[in-house]
């Protein structure tokens, strides 16, 4: 399948309802409206092929740049490639669960999301922290530094309430997910996180939300998911 071939598919899978779903939470022309679960198909048969991903991600299309992010080999990419690749994503659900999902499969994830999260920029940190939220849902408690990660704890502690909101959301997602995928600083996450408290997230033309990360742990050790892994970081 080429460039032309994928997107005349993509487009034939487009529902006005989840265009406006995506609009609302910051997506802008051009975009079809493809729900996620609606691409499998296609990306079962392309499988991995990097190069058409980086067609589709150049089209500057939503849905074109999330299916790159399934098809993408983050193995064959260089921090130049991520880099790249974040400078365009213009909003949270292409930072968070394209760009920073796609550099948790690779290499130097731990290298760049660091980078990014020192950048002072809201979307390259957000996804800087997003991907450690992968990065500690998926891989084994060894691979990561424990003085790191609670060096990280005390930067969300001392900084989460004066960040960006992207950044908020992303930072208080780390909270939970030490608590919850990170066994050997499960209680430091927890009381961080009623230190922390509420944290409120403004976003444009809507309501403020409130994320409670010690709330959140607690449903999970209460459904018995302490130490919960995920399989694969890509559906």
């Amino acid at each position: 399948m080429n460039l032309q071939t994928v997107m005349q598919e993509l487009e034939a899978l487009s529902k006005e309802r989840t265009k406006k779903m995506y609009i609302s939470n910051g997506a802008h022309e051009p975009l079809f409206g493809v729900a996620t679960g609606a691409m499998k198909p296609i990306a079962k048969k392309i499988k991995i092929n990097q190069s058409l991903a980086e067609e589709l991600y150049a089209t500057g299309n939503y849905d074109a740049m999330y299916f790159a992010g399934i098809i993408a080999d983050p193995k064959a990419m260089t921090e130049s490639d991520f880099d790249r690749w974040i400078d365009e994503a213009y909003f949270y659900m292409l930072s968070d669960y394209v760009v920073a999902v796609t550099l948790a499969e690779a290499d130097i994830a731990q290298v760049v999301a660091d980078k990014w999260i020192a950048s002072g920029e809201e979307l390259r940190m957000s996804a800087g922290w997003s991907c450690y939220c992968w990065l500690l849902g998926n891989r084994l408690d060894v691979e990561f530094s424990e003085s790191k990660i609670a060096n990280m704890i005390e930067i969300v502690k001392n900084t989460i309430h004066v960040s960006p909101e992207r950044t908020k959301s992303a930072m208080n997602n780390f909270l939970y997910t030490v608590g919850v995928s990170y066994l050997p600083l499960h209680e430091m996450a927890v009381e961080t996180a009623k230190t922390v408290g509420p944290v409120e997230v403004k976003r444009d033309k809507k309501k403020s939300s409130f994320l409670h990360a010690f709330e959140s742990i607690q449903k999970e050790v209460d459904r018995g998911r302490l130490g919960f892994k995920r399989k694969y970081v890509r559906c």
